[in-house]
Parts: C-alpha cells; sequence; structure tokens
C-alpha cells in the first residue's frame, strides 16, 4: 500500500512548475505557525522548511558533512525579521524515506508552541535522520538488531488482536523505536520486551539500572519471546511486517506511523533481500510482572558513582511472577 503523503504532493506539485531554484509553498493553513514543502529545480533537491524569528539561534553546523541532507538558514522574505531553517534531500531517490520522516517531524512538532523548543526538537530529530540515512545505504539491520524488533512486533500484534484496540493507541506507545527506557510505554505502566534464540533461552540481559525499576510506574511488565531461528521454518520478519500492514490498510494515519517508526528503528524495504531467509519459530512466551522480589537492580540501590548497569536475569528463577497475557493486555487498555 502506497501513500500519497500532503508534503509528497506539493513537491510533485512545485517540480512540475519547474521554477528555476528554491521555490517554497506553505504545507498547511492549519497550522499555527509557517512549514513549507520546498523544491530546488534543476537539481531535484526535495525539501522542508520552518519559520523561526531571527532572535532564535539555531546552529546547523553539526550537518554541514552530511552526504544525503542540506541544513540551512536563509532569509524568510515571506516575514519580517524571520529566518527559514531548510533541510533538503540530495539523493532524490530517497524522496519517499524523506517524505515518511517529513510529515513524522511535522506532527510532532505541531503542538509546540514554544519556538525554541521548536527548533531543538527539529535539530534533535535531525541527528537521528544522520543515523537512518547511513543505515539506509548499507544491508539494514544487525541480526540482533532484527530479531529485537519481530519480538516488539510480535507484541504490537497480540495488542491489537486480542482485544479491539484503537491502532494508534497503541502504536504512539510504542518508544522502543525511539530508544526509550523501555519498549512500551504509558501513562501509568509500561512493558519491556525481550527476544531470545540462545542455547540458553531463558537468560535475558538487562540494560541500565532502571529498565526494571518500578519504582516510578504502578504496573510494569516483562514480555519474554522465545524463538528458534532457521532458514525456513517460522515467519521472516517481513511477514510479520506485512502482516501488521495489512492490519493497518484501512487506518491511515496509524499506516503512516507504523511506516514513520519503522523508519526510525532502520528497517527500510529495500533491504529485504537480507531478512527473508531469517525465520522465527516461537518456543514459548510469557508474561512477568515486575515487583517485590523479582531479581533485578533499581537505581536507589547503586552506591554512588555506578552507572550504565548491564546484568542478566535466569528467567526459569521468576516463575512466581508469571501473570496472564490478558491480564497484560487489561492493563494497557484500562491505562
Amino acid at each position: 500500500m502506497k501513500i500519497n503523503y500532503i508534503i509528497s504532493k506539493i513537491w510533485n506539485e512545485l517540480e512540475e512548475q519547474k521554477n528555476i531554484g528554491l521555490v517554497k509553498r506553505l504545507y498547511s493553513s492549519e497550522i499555527s505557525f509557517p512549514i513549507y514543502a520546498t523544491f530546488q529545480y534543476p537539481d531535484k533537491h526535495y525539501g522542508v522548511a520552518f519559520n523561526f524569528s531571527k532572535d532564535i539561534r539555531i546552529d546547523v553546523s553539526l550537518f554541514n558533512k552530511l552526504s544525503q541532507l542540506k541544513v540551512s538558514l536563509l532569509v524568510d522574505t515571506t516575514f519580517n525579521n524571520s529566518q527559514l531553517l531548510v533541510i533538503q534531500l540530495l539523493t532524490p531517490e530517497n524522496h519517499d524515506v524523506f517524505a515518511v520522516l517529513c510529515e513524522n517531524l511535522i506532527k510532532s512538532i505541531i503542538s509546540i508552541d514554544s519556538e525554541l523548543k521548536r527548533s531543538k526538537s527539529i535539530i534533535n530529530q535531525l541527528a537521528k535522520w544522520k543515523a537512518l540515512f547511513e543505515k539506509y545505504n548499507n544491508n539494514g539491520l544487525s541480526e540482533s538488531e532484527q530479531q529485537g524488533l519481530y519480538g516488539e512486533l510480535h507484541f504490537l500484534e497480540k495488542a491489537l488482536t486480542i482485544n479491539e484496540i484503537d491502532p494508534l493507541f497503541v502504536l504512539v506507545r510504542w518508544v522502543g523505536v525511539d530508544k526509550e527506557l523501555r519498549d512500551f510505554q504509558g501513562n501509568e505502566w509500561a512493558l519491556e520486551v525481550k527476544t531470545t534464540s540462545t542455547n540458553n533461552p531463558q537468560k535475558i540481559t538487562i540494560n541500565g539500572e532502571r529498565q526494571l525499576d518500578e519504582t516510578h510506574i504502578r504496573n510494569l511488565n516483562l514480555f519474554h519471546l522465545s524463538v528458534e531461528v532457521s532458514k525456513g521454518n517460522g515467519q521472516t520478519l517481513c511477514q510479520k511486517i506485512l502482516r501488521l500492514r495489512e492490519l493497518f490498510k484501512n487506518n491511515i494515519p496509524a499506516f503512516q506511523l507504523f511506516n514513520s517508526k519503522l523508519f526510525e528503528v532502520g528497517y527500510f524495504d529495500k533491504h529485504e533481500l537480507h531478512y527473508i531467509d531469517r525465520y522465527y519459530k516461537i518456543r514459548s512466551e510469557n508474561y512477568y510482572k515486575i515487583e517485590n522480589e523479582f531479581p533485578r537492580i533499581k537505581e536507589n540501590e547503586l552506591r554512588n558513582g555506578i552507572s550504565d548497569v548491564r546484568y542478566s536475569i535466569i528467567l526459569s528463577m521468576c516463575n512466581e511472577y508469571l501473570i496472564p497475557e490478558q491480564e497484560v493486555i487489561n492493563s494497557i487498555i484500562l491505562s
């Protein structure tokens, strides 16, 4: 399913006009501050631009040597005392990916009423884009990254199909792609997904002293997915993604957000050939409630000067903390 994004439609219209140089068009009159789609002809540079007061200091020097993006500050002649932060794609063949990223960026800042906060948010997003385009031009995700993504998507599918939950409700809470502390996070709950395929499938690795620390959250759960990896038995990562896209096909906002999150984690369809021979067959799946004496390290238990803790847990020793799947799903719905 191909989505015609707003910014793509504007790019196509500007491209057809073939006006020499950089031209811009307002993205939407319904947004309280100016955002533009831009196109530079004949270089064929697609772009997005954000209006700021000249009083807002924006440092774009960090992005001077990007091979795929050009980030610059220009005078916005449409308004007095204004500047444009312009982000242009230098590789036209990647404009479909760029469109998704631009749409996601726009949606993430339209509710921010502070110019300074908006500028910082955009700069932070650009740092992510730099890493993403580097992944886009190599062979994609590593085997461990593929496996981790498969586990998160497996839980996402369960949350969507076990109960009739609004897909957007679940998708916005899938924050593992943003390198957050846990993979799924709500206001009062969180869930961490661990996927193993080793000879010791009951051994998981915890990254950081806060990952399984429920001190500041009402309900923290752990989902452990044990898989067998082979070259022809089970389900591939590509098949899992196709299944989820099918679930979202009648919900355009959810479909867009899902694809955007895939891009953010570094999954691009052009790398499918690197993933199609790696199949995951589920051995077991269990949920644990993190509470009481569940074996983990908490932040307040560390001595001064200790940080970046990494440790392992043997889940076969944690059976008393097993909880039913429906209880976990209900905690998400009701939170």
